[in-house]
């Protein structure tokens, strides 16, 4: 994975729409505090937006490198929670969500 946007667009391949039915959330993701985009999940779909969003219910804010080890699976998302690698600002729950949503 060459870029971040290689890593969004591998999680968005490992989305399942099935534990996406009848949501209607918006996930943030800051990466090297220069970069923003989100992905709208609602009724099943998953849309990647480039940019900030402000509906985002929680936005997770990490590193590159971060990003790329969790989409590929090296990196587990609790550890690096609890490592201080990754941080989520707003509803934690929501953060939860995105092993079921994004399985490895």
């Amino acid at each position: 994975m060459t870029s971040v946007a290689d890593a969004v667009q591998a999680m968005k391949a490992k989305f399942n729409p099935a534990a996406a039915a009848g949501l209607d959330l918006v996930f943030g993701f800051r990466i090297d505090e220069e970069q923003n985009f989100s992905l709208v999940v609602k009724d099943g779909t998953c849309e990647l937006k480039e940019g900030e969003n402000p509906d985002a219910g929680v936005t997770l804010v990490m590193d590159s490198e971060t990003l790329k080890g969790i989409v590929s699976g090296e990196t587990d998302g609790m550890q690096a929670f609890m490592g201080g690698k990754l941080r989520a600002e707003g509803d934690m729950m929501l953060a939860m969500k995105l092993s079921e949503l994004f399985p490895a």
